[in-house]
Order: structure tokens, then C-alpha cells, then sequence
């Protein structure tokens, strides 16, 4: 047996692997019994919340172990939630994957545009799964999502359903802004009329509609609301008072809807209530009875009297016609007419002396459904034994019913009428006269007795007068008087062309104006009538096509935009054409004047410009002009200019555009210089432009050649005298900081001394001394050579010396000595040469070339001569080349300088030299 703790160790391996076997056996079936569940859970939260509003937390909700801590968490694996699809209810929320919780996203919830109503819950997202769980109300809007938890431990499915609860975000409205309705007046009071249009409130429940109310009820209505079966409200107009349409036709009022919501919203519209009239009135005389006095002798049609019976109804029951009574003899209705519609009473037969003197006319005014309106007219006819004078037209213009109509284009003297004038009884002189104004005359006419004519005194003119009433009145020695009335209607002729309110009708636009920009509305009158004053407008020939012009309202349009800068100034013609026959027209003139705006930016005439300049050139001097221009004007085209970067050095004259350097330059610093210039119009917002420039310093010959070696007068080289002819010894080596010609270098020797000086010699191109001469037992000794190294600058070269030590022997035995040698001012006198020049020759190649335009040109003068001609330009070039030549082989020239000269302090002369 072993130890105790081994027997409790092998025991509690023991276990553990008995429940290991019991989780292997257990676990298929633990995660089929996973697969099986499936959990609902049910939310609810506002329309209209902001993004992150937690809606609720799925973990925490579902008690999964994460949640409630059953398990430690190193045993628990993570937790995953996860939508099973992202329909339409999963774009309204934000599913965190690790904690479970559930979240409102950017896209705001607006319930009244999701949720489309219907008799039960309105789902978005997908159909509602059954649940034993409370089902929400039918006036619910759903969002269904399907959520997966994961691992498969713990694997769910999970429906979620979130109510969106309605918030009171939508004021009622009614769908017309003017109701109408109408009402009898004899409707009595209680009476119930529907409003046709009711409110609308896409809110739910108390957050819709509520009620309604009138601003003004006049004392005689009131509103009720009805609901059916649906939850619908519908306003009912009540009748609360008499109504009388004869007193108040219409009456005018505002309708209000509220809802219940805290606070509630409330919509308004106009609602006009008209009374609609019923045959409640019938006719009315003023009086009772009407007297009239007529004289025996009137004529046929003379008017008696008018009888006229008022109505307070409207349409159909307010029509009346007239009538006689029963009671009325037959001779008094045969001498007497009466209208029926006017009730205008006239002799319709001549009054004889059988005729009663006294008439009693009883007249009645008939309306539909009411009893007549009684009204009595009574004639006393008064006897005349002398007939009046009688007056007979015969009319010459045209005439319907006693009215003449004349053209105003008519010429003076037109004649109208004949008129006999003449005396029934033919006893009485009958005389007659023309009353009434006009110009118009009426004169006997001959050679006939009573004969008279009327006729034109003028011509007419519609426009001032269109009627006129004159009487033709007759009169016998009695004193009787007959008025024969005649109006004169004048006919509107097209006499008169259109007038335009301005001949000259200036305009102004911006340029970039909209296509079919309004510019300005034609006005143009005529006084003629009807279509003879109907004017139309058209544009004229010289106007450009993408001008329009409304040919009835007269609105000039443009149809394209316009550009100040391609064309600033416009001006054609416009006519006015009416509608007569032949048409007569009028012209105007149009002047458009485009204003300019900040269309163009300013454009340098190149975008890189560049300057050669002097190096040394002074400060403050004209370096060069920049030029710019702006195609816009005034304070849009004005244009300043800057310096972007080098402001410190250049500035710029804005005005002139001149560019100019605050200091010297100097080219041995900077060669060159690379500027940016903005120019800046004056226009708001202002545009702008940038433009290259480019700055190259000319070298000028201001530094003089620098020698590098030998680096001292006062150091000298061992030659050995067996040193052999031609043997190079020494050099001299300078450079110079200028450039081209400047930086050219020759090199010569221009004083010498020792026991035989002209033993040395320099080459005036590489500044190498070679030996020239053999060196004998009398040459040895201390040689001095003063060497000039000189520039080919322009104007005037610049030169430097330094003095070259050759000291022969075969060693320097004593250096002290030579030293020595060397402090000691030397006495050397100056046999300067002018340096040879180091420049290729070209001079030939040019010069021939040059012969070949003149060859050319005197073969075409002298084509005879062509031989003779060729062979004098190949002379001349010759001999030019020849004379070049011969220069060039003599460029070192030896000008002897005698006396001496300090070392230290060599004067700097120039030195002419050639072919540069």
C-alpha cells in the first residue's frame, strides 16, 4: 500500500476523469437543448431620439452567465452578439458585439414615415414571431430584428421587437386652406353639416386631432365632433341661430384643430359659410298707385309710365313679370302696351276723341309661388284740339333703331339724314332748329319747302367723343314743339399706330446672368378700340437672336448669358404692331449696357519673363516691366502687384509694374534669382495670378585673377644645372571669380633678373616656366621673375603679379644666405609683353561664310557676269583671311617699360589686346 496522500490523489484522479466522461456524454445534448432555445425580448423608446441612446442591453436582459457572474470569467468564453440580417429595422440600431448592447444609430426614427397603419401592430424589419409574452397594442410600430448569440455554448436566437412610441411632433393641418360650405337660411335651428375637409394629424392616438373650434361664431354656429368606428374625427357644423340670407349672405370665420398633445399644436384654415337663398320674399311695389297726365295729340310709342317691383331673393325666385289685372277694359289694354319683363307702359294707338278721357291701369307684379304685387296707374288723357307738328326722318347713314353710326374717318359734310318737317292741319307755319352739341348742322335744303338736311360740320374723332345726342325740334306759330331724338354712334377707324411710354429705353444687366434673365417689360398704348388697340410686340431686324421678346406681355428676355468683356454695349430697335387693318406700328430702341463683375483674372502677357542684368547694377534701378492685364473694369480690372518670396531684396512698383533691386547684386554670390509675382485684381472676392521671373547677373570684369602658386614672393625653387632645355621647372597657377572673357587667363613674364634671365620662359596659356637654354658654370645664381596674370575682362582687363624664385645650383648649401637674397628689394627692369591670347581662330570660317550672300547677290544683279563677279569675292575673302591670319600668328607684342617698379605695389595698367 502506498502513502495515504498517493490513495487520495489516485481517488481524485479518479473523479475527474468520471467527469470528464460525464461532459463528453452530457455535451451533445446540452447544445442541442442551446440550438432549441429562442428567446423574445420586447423594447419600447421615442421617434426622433439622437444617435447612442441606449435602447437596452441584451446580455444583462437575457441573464447570460456573463452577466449575472455564475461562472468565473476565466471559465466563461466570450460572448457574441450578432443581427442575423440588416433589413430596414437594422439600419435604426447599433448592435455592440461584445456587451450585447443595443443602441439607437445616426439614422433618426421618424414613426409617422415608417409605420404604415393597419388594424394590428405595423412591423418593420421582418414578421412578428409568435410569443406567450404580452403583444403590444394595435396602434404599436414595430422594429423586428433577429439577434445570434454566440459561442455555440451559449447559442440563441433572439427576437427582439422595439415599440416606437408616438411623441406629439406634427401640428393637424387641414388638406385645403379655404373650406366652404353652404346652408339655407331656412334651416332650422340644431342643424348638423358635416365638414368635408377635417383635419390631419399624422401623430397617433391623444397626439392626433382632438377637437375643433371656430374663431368667430357669430353667435349662430358651433362645432361638434362625431368619431366612428376607426378612431376618425370628423367636425360637424351646427346651427344655432335664425339665419336670413336678405340680411347676412355669407359670413366668414376660422376654422382651429388641436390635438391632445402637452402642448398641444393646432392648424388653421378659412371657412367661409355662404346662406344659400330659399323663396321666402315676393315682389314689392313702392306705391300703390302711380298718376299720369298725357295729351291727346302724343304720337305712337310716347312713353307713359314704368311700374318696377323689387324682390329681396335672388336668381329664379327673384324673377318678376308684369301684367294687367282682369280688371282691366280691353280698349284700355289696346291703347295702352305694357311690357311684361320692364314694365314699361307706351301708346301703342293714336288717342281719338271716342276715347275715355280717364284710364285705370291696374298692374301686377308676378313672382314665382307668391301672390301678385298690386300697383295701380291711372292716365288722364287731356284733349288737344291742335295736332302737333310732325317730324319725318329719312336717314342717308347707315341707321339701326333710331341710332346712326358714322366712321370717324368720315371727310366734312357727310350727310346723315333728311328730315320733312310739316303741320298735320296744314294750317301753321312750322319752323324747326338743330338742338344739341356736336358738330353737326342742320340747313334747309333747296329748292324744296320743309326739306331739311343733316350733315357733318367736322370730322370725327372716336377717341374724343364716341356718342353723341341731338335733337331735330319743330315748332308751329301755336307754340307747339315736336323732339325728334338722334344719337350718332362714331365708329372706331384704326387712325391711331402704338405709342411707346419711351423712344429710348436704357437697361442695365450684370454679366453671367442666368439663361432667360427678365431685362425689362415693353409698354405700349393705342387709343384706337377693340382689336384695332390690341398691340403686339417683335424685336427688330438688328436685333441678336438670343434676345426674345414675349409677343403679348411685351417681356424682353435674354436667353444666353451675356459677357461685358466680349461685348459690353447693345442696342437695337423694338416695334409696336397693332391689330388693325392695315396694321400701323411705332419703333423704340433698346439700349443694354452690361455691367462688368469680377469674371477674369489678371493674365501676365508671358507666364515666365526673364532678365538679364549687369552684376554691380545700383539699387533701386529698373531691373525690367512686368505687364498685366485684367479684361475686367473700374475697381474689378484695377490690378496690384507683389513680390511671393524675395521681398527682401526686389520690390515692385504696382502702378507701372516695374521691377527694381533694393541692393546691389553681385554675381560671384548668386548667379541668379527665380521671383514669383501675384498680381491681385480690386474686385470682390478678388482673383488673382501668379507669374514666373527669372533674373540672370551679367559678369562685368570687377575681380582680378588670384594666384594660388607659389603662394609668396619670397619662396623660390632648387633648378639643378644639368637640368636639360625645355625641361619644365615651375608653374603658376591663378584663377579668377568672373566668368566667360573675364575668367580668361594669360600669363607672361614682365621683368626679369639674374645672371642670364631670358634662360626661362612661360607658356601664357597653362602659366608652366620651362628651361630654354642649356645652363653653363656662369649661370648659377639667384633668378627673379616677375610674372603678370592678367584677365580678358571688357573694358578693361585686370591683372596680378607674383614674383617667381628659381635658384640654381646643385644644393642649397646655405638657405639663410638666400633668404637673405630675397628681402633685399630688387632692382629689375620691366620689358613687358603683351600676353598671347589663348582663343581658337575663327575668325576664317565666318569671314568665308560671310562672302556667300554677297556671291548671291551680284549673281542675280549680273547674271553676265557671274564668272568676273565670283572671282573678285573669292579675292576679297581671301585676302581677308589672310589679313586675319597674320594678326592672330602676331598676338604677343613686346612693349619695353623701362625703370623700376615696387613689387609690393604694381600699378595696374590695361593692355590692349586683340581678337577678343
Amino acid at each position: 500500500m502506498g502513502p495515504p496522500g498517493s490513495r487520495g490523489s489516485t481517488s481524485a484522479r479518479g473523479s475527474l476523469q468520471h467527469l470528464t466522461f460525464f461532459l463528453l456524454f452530457m455535451g451533445p445534448f446540452n447544445c442541442f437543448a442551446s440550438y432549441s432555445r429562442a428567446t423574445e425580448l420586447f423594447y419600447s423608446l421615442n421617434e426622433g431620439l439622437p444617435a447612442g441612446v441606449l435602447i437596452g442591453s441584451l446580455a444583462h436582459d437575457l441573464r447570460l452567465p456573463t452577466a449575472d457572474g455564475q461562472r468565473p470569467p476565466a471559465l466563461q468564453p466570450p460572448l457574441s452578439f450578432t443581427l442575423a440580417s440588416r433589413g430596414l429595422g437594422g439600419q435604426y440600431v447599433q448592435l455592440d458585439n461584445r456587451s450585447g448592447e443595443l443602441h439607437t444609430s445616426a439614422l433618426e426614427i421618424d414613426r409617422e414615415a415608417l409605420c404604415v397603419e393597419s388594424s394590428g401592430a405595423t412591423i418593420i424589419g421582418g414578421a412578428a414571431a409568435a410569443s406567450s409574452s404580452s403583444s403590444p397594442s394595435p396602434e404599436s410600430c414595430l422594429l423586428l430584428l433577429d439577434v445570434l448569440v454566440l459561442p455555440q455554448e451559449y447559442f440563441r436566437l433572439v427576437k427582439v421587437k422595439i415599440a416606437i412610441r408616438d411623441v406629439n411632433d406634427n401640428a393637424p393641418h387641414f388638406p385645403v386652406p379655404h373650406i366652404r360650405l353652404s346652408v339655407p337660411e331656412n334651416a332650422p335651428v340644431n342643424t348638423r353639416l358635416a365638414i368635408e375637409h377635417p383635419a390631419l394629424d399624422p401623430d397617433m392616438g391623444t397626439n392626433g386631432v382632438q377637437t375643433y373650434r371656430l374663431g368667430d361664431n357669430y353667435g349662430v354656429f358651433t362645432l361638434d365632433v362625431e368619431e366612428n368606428e376607426s378612431g376618425e374625427r370628423t367636425p360637424y357644423l351646427i346651427v344655432m341661430g335664425a339665419l336670413d340670407r336678405e340680411a347676412r349672405e355669407e359670413y366668414v370665420t376660422v376654422i382651429i384643430a388641436e390635438d391632445g398633445g402637452t402642448p398641444p399644436l393646432v392648424g388653421s384654415a378659412t371657412l367661409t359659410i355662404d346662406i344659400s337663398d330659399i323663396n321666402d320674399n315676393c315682389p314689392q311695389f313702392n306705391d300703390s298707385q302711380v298718376n299720369v297726365t298725357l295729351y291727346g295729340n302724343s304720337t305712337l310709342g310716347t312713353h307713359v309710365a314704368t311700374v318696377h317691383a323689387i324682390d329681396m331673393d335672388l336668381g329664379s325666385n327673384a324673377q318678376i313679370t308684369y301684367s294687367y289685372s282682369q280688371k282691366v277694359p280691353q280698349p284700355s289694354r289696346d291703347l295702352f302696351h305694357l311690357d311684361e319683363s320692364t314694365g314699361v307702359i307706351t301708346l301703342s294707338s293714336m288717342v281719338d276723341g271716342d276715347s275715355p278721357r280717364l284710364h285705370r291701369l291696374i298692374i301686377l307684379g308676378n313672382g314665382p309661388g307668391c301672390i301678385p304685387a298690386v300697383i295701380t296707374v291711372l292716365v288722364n288723357i287731356i284733349k288737344v284740339m291742335m295736332r302737333p307738328p310732325e317730324v319725318v326722318p329719312r336717314f342717308i347713314a347707315n341707321e339701326v333703331e333710331g341710332v346712326v353710326y358714322l366712321k370717324e374717318l368720315e371727310p366734312i359734310n357727310t350727310p346723315i339724314a333728311f328730315f320733312t318737317i310739316k303741320d298735320p292741319d296744314e294750317k301753321y307755319k312750322v319752323n324747326c332748329y338743330l338742338d344739341g352739341d356736336g358738330p353737326f348742322r342742320l340747313s334747309p335744303y333747296k329748292p324744296y319747302n320743309n326739306e331739311y338736311l343733316l350733315e357733318t360740320t367736322k370730322p370725327l374723332d372716336y377717341e374724343t367723343q364716341q356718342l353723341y345726342e341731338i335733337s331735330v325740334v319743330a315748332w308751329n306759330s301755336e307754340g307747339f314743339h315736336v323732339n325728334k331724338i338722334i344719337k350718332v354712334q362714331v365708329l372706331d377707324d384704326n387712325d391711331n399706330s402704338p405709342v411707346f411710354s419711351q423712344q429710348l429705353i436704357e437697361l442695365s444687366i450684370e454679366e453671367n446672368n442666368v439663361p432667360n434673365a427678365f431685362l425689362t417689360k415693353l409698354h405700349a398704348t393705342d387709343a384706337d378700340s377693340g382689336e384695332r388697340g390690341e398691340v403686339s410686340y417683335f424685336l427688330g431686324p438688328d436685333a441678336p437672336s438670343y434676345f426674345s421678346l414675349d409677343k403679348i406681355t411685351g417681356v424682353l428676355t435674354v436667353s444666353t448669358q451675356l459677357d461685358r468683356e466680349e461685348k459690353e454695349k447693345y442696342r437695337y430697335t423694338v416695334k409696336a404692331v397693332d391689330s388693325g387693318f392695315p396694321s400701323r406700328e411705332s419703333i423704340a430702341t433698346i439700349a443694354i449696357t452690361v455691367l462688368d463683375k469680377n469674371d477674369n483674372s489678371p493674365r501676365f502677357i508671358n507666364k515666365d519673363f526673364s532678365f538679364f542684368v549687369p552684376e554691380n547694377f545700383p539699387g533701386f534701378g529698373e531691373i525690367g516691366v512686368i505687364s498685366v492685364t485684367d479684361a475686367d473694369t473700374g475697381q474689378n480690372g484695377w490690378v496690384a502687384l507683389s513680390v511671393v518670396n524675395g521681398s527682401d531684396i526686389f520690390v515692385i512698383d504696382t502702378g507701372k509694374g516695374v521691377l527694381r533691386a533694393k541692393v546691389s547684386l553681385d554675381r560671384e554670390q548668386q548667379s541668379s534669382y527665380v521671383l514669383w509675382i501675384e498680381a491681385v485684381d480690386g474686385g470682390d472676392p478678388a482673383l488673382s495670378s501668379t507669374a514666373k521671373i527669372t533674373i540672370l547677373l551679367l559678369d562685368i570684369n570687377d575681380n582680378p585673377p588670384l594666384v594660388l602658386f607659389p603662394q609668396s614672393n619670397m619662396s623660390y625653387l632648387l633648378v639643378l644645372p644639368s637640368t636639360l632645355p625645355g625641361s619644365p621647372i615651375t608653374e603658376v597657377y591663378a584663377v579668377d571669380k568672373d566668368t566667360g572673357m573675364n575668367a580668361v587667363i594669360a600669363y607672361s613674364i614682365i621683368g626679369r633678373r639674374g645672371p642670364r634671365p631670358e634662360s626661362f620662359r612661360i607658356d601664357p596659356k597653362t602659366g608652366n616656366i620651362t628651361l630654354e637654354e642649356s645652363l653653363m658654370q656662369n649661370d648659377y645664381g639667384l633668378y627673379r621673375l616677375l610674372v603678370k596674370v592678367s584677365d580678358h575682362g571688357y573694358p578693361e582687363p585686370l591683372h596680378s603679379t607674383v614674383m617667381v624664385n628659381l635658384f640654381v645650383n646643385d644644393t642649397v648649401s646655405n638657405e639663410s644666405y638666400i633668404e637673405s637674397l630675397l628681402r633685399k628689394e630688387p632692382d629689375i627692369n620691366i620689358e613687358e609683353k603683351q600676353p598671347q591670347i589663348s582663343i581658337e581662330p575663327t575668325h576664317k570660317k565666318i569671314e568665308s561664310a560671310s562672302c556667300m550672300p554677297t556671291l548671291v547677290a551680284l549673281s542675280i544683279i549680273s547674271l553676265g557676269s557671274i564668272t568676273l563677279v565670283t572671282g573678285m569675292g573669292i579675292y576679297i575673302c581671301l585676302r581677308k583671311g589672310k589679313k586675319r591670319h597674320r594678326t592672330e600668328e602676331n598676338l604677343e607684342v613686346q612693349i619695353p617699360l623701362n625703370g623700376r617698379i615696387s613689387l609690393h605695389m604694381l600699378e595696374k595698367k590695361p593692355v590692349e589686346i586683340s581678337n577678343i
